[in-house]
């Protein structure tokens, strides 16, 4: 199972919270696992992206909470899961079922935590899954990262920074660095996107062997 895209948060039915993220990076590891011959359940926030394997099972949500209903709907028979997707952390207590209009006054908006879908899933987590977590930082970024792996019960973790020219949202590259549990960091160059899911997928299989004791 792979996860990608943004998550809209619903403010009113015209507006609402969300992200930068373009689906690019969890689409290509779908499309490279796909490639490989996995069959996979790409579960995917709004995007403009088309996915074209027909090993790929496409399952379109919008807001965090239906991407952690699908999420817990399909793990259990999966050898594990790729969390790529940018959810939304916070969204909106109430939400207007009609436009709100512009005032002279200010407006406040109050949130609630969203589920997190990967935490969630490290607790059921099997010894033969393999669970996969991302981590875009702007600070203490390595560390935040190790953080994250073990409180999510992570096999491993890509980590992104914004401050690295040409990563990030949007950008058709990105430069990566993967973190696993022994601790060990590996640093990759500025790549397509394309070319960094090959490097992913493979410390997925990497790690898969390892589980099954394969050299």
């Amino acid at each position: 199972m792979v996860t990608a895209g943004p998550t809209h948060e619903k403010i009113d039915p015209v507006r609402y919270i969300g992200n930068y993220s373009s689906g690019k990076m969890g689409f290509a590891i779908a499309e490279e696992l796909a490639s490989q011959g996995a069959k996979v359940i790409l579960v995917t926030g709004p995007v403009a992206l088309k996915s074209g394997n027909e090993n790929i099972l496409r399952v379109d949500v919008v807001s965090a909470v239906e991407m952690n209903t699908q999420c817990h709907r399909y793990f259990r028979d999966c050898n594990g899961a790729i969390m790529v997707a940018a959810v939304a952390d916070f969204a909106p207590v109430l939400v207007d079922n009609q436009k709100i209009k512009r005032t002279s006054e200010n407006y406040l908006l109050e949130l609630r935590p969203n589920p997190d879908i990967a935490e969630s899933l490290g607790k059921i987590k099997r010894k033969d899954q393999i669970l996969v977590g991302f981590a875009l930082e702007t600070n203490n970024e390595e560390n935040n990262a190790f953080m994250k792996l073990q409180k999510k019960n992570l096999d491993f973790i890509v980590l992104n920074s914004l401050s690295d020219s040409g990563s990030g949202f949007q950008h058709d590259t990105n430069r990566i660095k993967i973190l696993d549990r022994s601790g060990a960091i590996t640093t990759f160059g500025l790549k397509q996107k394309t070319e960094v899911s090959v490097d992913i997928v493979n410390k997925l299989i990497e790690i898969e062997n390892s589980i099954s004791g394969l050299p």
